[in-house]
């Protein structure tokens, strides 16, 4: 399980001002009071809504603001109310008071409504202090201003794609080139410390959450390495990407490295190696040219009998396939071919 967080700022909007007016109209001897109420600001609220996936557009907005309402004006007019503002997050989203730490709520569920900022009370107008024994008055009130607070989101996501491989096969720079996420990258072997997060996002809306699973050495079923805790956070995954490394530093043969990879997925679980693997092959730009890739493509082909992805992380080359493969595997039912880089 990972967890996508954001932290945002919700601010009710203020309450209009009362309006401070005496009637005045010709052949009218006596007038009075008529300034209306102002009208009330708008509240904050967050709505569970099918088809956000995830927090990543809180990512560049951090404070969400509701309108003000609108100041009362003279012959008993009522300002407007300010509209409220809903902010759509993900089901599943747990709300928490930034400040204390509290769990406020937990929108586990779709059209679930809470509300994060009460806007502010509207200002009375004179005409509201009217009375037998006050029939002229000449006071009115400011209004309010509406609640502020600082929420942290949280969600836990089940990665639609996780990319396995062995330490320096690339999957951390895959991870950045299909996402915003910028994961440690080196030229010199060594392994992701913590799952990284990244969302790849495709046309109309559609996204998909992408995990850079640490990389996997040979025992790490039984605890070699980073072990079973990692292990277990692919298993919460949709789809893995076996990323390849077709020109190893360590001078290793790549089936080879692609069987050991998966004796360990085996080795921990079953239902784990069970699960869809896309074939990434990556670093063909460290190969001499077009031939050589196709000589290793058809090598792995004729090995593991199922389609393999030829890509160069570092370039770009091959991205937008394997990402188009991804998409129609992990969310047949939405299938769709276009991507946004």
């Amino acid at each position: 399980m990972l967890v996508d967080s954001a932290t945002i700022e919700v601010i009710g909007g203020r309450g209009g001002d009362g309006c401070m007016s005496m009637r005045r109209e010709a052949f009218i001897p006596k007038g009075g009071p008529d300034g209306g109420d102002g009208g009330n600001g708008g509240s904050v609220y967050l709505i569970a809504s099918l088809g956000v996936d995830t927090l990543l557009d809180m990512a560049g907005r951090h404070h969400w603001r509701a309108d003000n309402g609108q100041p009362g004006r003279g012959k008993s007019q009522t300002g407007a109310s300010g509209e409220d503002l809903y902010i759509k997050v993900p089901p599943g989203t747990l709300v928490y008071d930034d400040e204390t730490g509290d769990l406020i709520d937990d929108l586990d569920t779709v059209d679930k409504v809470l509300l994060a900022a009460k806007g502010g009370r509207a200002g009375l107008g004179n005409e509201s202090f009217k009375s037998a024994t006050n029939q002229v008055p000449r006071q009115s009130t400011p209004g309010e201003q509406g609640e502020r607070r600082r929420l942290r989101l949280e969600l836990k996501l089940i990665a639609d794609i996780g990319l396995v491989g062995k330490p320096n096969a690339g999957k951390s720079t895959l991870l950045s080139r299909l996402s915003k996420a910028r994961p440690k990258i080196a030229d010199y072997p060594f392994t992701t410390l913590e799952p990284q997060l990244g969302i790849a996002e495709l046309t109309d809306h559609r996204r998909l959450v992408i995990a850079d699973i640490p990389g996997l050495i040979e025992g790490a079923a039984e605890g070699a390495g980073l072990g079973h805790e990692f292990l277990r956070h692919i298993e919460r995954t949709g789809v893995l990407v076996h990323v390849v490394e077709l020109a190893p530093t360590d001078n290793s043969d790549p089936i080879e490295n692609y069987h050991v990879i998966n004796n360990e997925l085996k080795g921990h679980s079953e239902v784990l190696a069970a699960k869809h693997q896309i074939i990434a092959l990556n670093k063909t730009d460290l190969l001499g040219g077009e031939e050589d890739v196709a000589t290793a493509v058809d090598l792995f082909q004729k090995e593991l009998h199922q389609p393999v992805f030829p890509i160069s992380a570092a370039s770009g080359a091959g991205v937008r396939e394997l990402l188009d493969e991804c998409y129609r595997v992990a969310k047949p039912e939405q299938d769709d071919a276009g991507w946004s880089a």
